[in-house]
């Protein structure tokens, strides 16, 4: 009955073995057909580190590098200045102290606009040699009448009436010239005041304070009170290394782009090349002259690109195909048999169409992977 019972308990393990099998493989089977996707890349290393075989290299479409002839280019950064020989200092002609300040650094003044007023003691020094010259010169009138009167009744001779007409000269002289002295300090000499407006000599912008309300002043001292930019041309200093100053010549333009407007480009005109390097940085300072007409502000930086004098070959691919990985570029490049290499390039400005340059590392016609990150982020998993 024991052995029976074995038996039967052995028959019993070996068919539930049987129908467990066929049932994985029915499972298995038909998991299978219902697999109609796309067959995920799988990507095995080469014995090189920068080599990639995939085993769906159609999910990653290439694109040949194309090639296209310009004149190299040099983008160096500049920084907006103002041009020195339309640059005014505004004098005071009287010393004393400010009663009234009407402007401030950065305000756009005109010509012949009140900038600041000055109390002095000068112009009380000034009226008093003006009141002393009028009072000489009417005794010195009275003294001429006199010696002519005389000289007509043969009293005097003509020596003495000359040396009165002389002397009613030269006070008349002092007249004119104690008057004069009240007109350039800024007081009308038939109604002297002890307060001197200065006015601003041009138009232009503020581009330097030294004073404040309340503040002394010294007549004809430096630094000015005020300087005045005519801002209408600017300069642009750049700083160009000395390995590309044959690149840079005088006389030629340059095309200045600047951040805050990335769709305005306007031409400056290169003015002055430093015959003097800077001894750390090896760099001459390059100037160019530009007219603004209200975009640039004084210190903004922008950039300048320079033209090569010869035209030369360049390559250029779709932008998304260079990959920017640890501060270096890369494109990736296909060859037969779903064979991937990544190869280090030197990225280049920005093209039209969505390309981009590439200095160096590929030559025109090589195919490249065209999105470069897509086919990372396959390799990283």
């Amino acid at each position: 009955m024991n052995r029976t019972l074995l038996l039967e308990a052995g028959v019993w393990i070996v068919l539930c073995l049987v129908y467990s099998g066929c049932g994985k493989n029915a499972g298995a089977q038909s998991q299978k057909e219902a697999d109609t996707g796309p067959h995920p890349a799988v990507v095995e290393a080469d014995m090189d580190a920068s080599h990639f075989k995939v085993q769906h290299p159609e999910q990653f479409p290439c694109a040949a590098a194309a090639g296209y002839v310009a004149s190299p280019q040099l983008n160096v950064t500049g920084v907006v200045s103002p041009d020195v020989s339309r640059q005014v200092p505004v004098i005071s002609l009287a010393s004393g102290r400010i009663v009234e300040l009407d402007a401030r650094l950065g305000d756009i003044v005109r010509k012949g606009q009140v900038l600041f007023k000055v109390r002095s003691t000068d112009i009380a020094q000034a009226y008093s040699d003006y009141r002393k010259a009028i009072t000489n010169e009417q005794l010195t009138k009275v003294q001429l009448d006199r010696a002519q009167v005389l000289y007509d009744k043969g009293a005097i001779p003509k020596s003495a009436l000359e040396n009165a007409q002389n002397t009613e000269s030269n006070a008349q002289v002092d007249v004119d010239t104690a008057k004069e002295h009240l007109r350039i300090l800024g007081s009308d000499p038939d109604h002297p005041s002890g307060i001197v407006p200065v006015y601003a000599p041009v138009s232009g912008v503020i581009t330097d304070q030294q004073i404040t309300a309340a503040a002394g002043v010294q007549a004809l001292s430096s630094p000015s009170p005020f300087t005045i930019s005519d801002v209408s041309r600017v300069w642009i200093l750049c700083d160009v290394y000395e390995n590309d100053l044959a690149q840079v010549r005088l006389g030629e333009y340059a095309d200045i782009h600047m951040n805050a407007y990335p769709d305005v480009v306007l031409k400056g005109r290169i003015g002055n090349i430093g015959e003097i390097l800077d001894s750390n940085l090896r760099t001459a300072k390059v100037r160019l002259e530009v007219g603004n007409g209200g975009l640039m502000r004084l210190g903004m930086f922008v950039t300048a690109t320079f033209q090569g004098p010869r035209k030369e070959q360049h390559v250029m691919v779709p932008a998304a195909a260079i990959l920017h990985l640890r501060d270096r570029d890369w494109v990736y490049t296909s060859a037969d048999s779903g064979v991937f290499r990544r190869v280090e390039v030197v990225a280049g400005n920005m093209l039209a169409g969505n390309m981009q340059e590439v200095v160096s590392g590929i030559e025109p016609g090589t195919n490249v992977v065209t999105n470069a990150l897509v086919l990372q982020n396959t390799v990283e998993q």
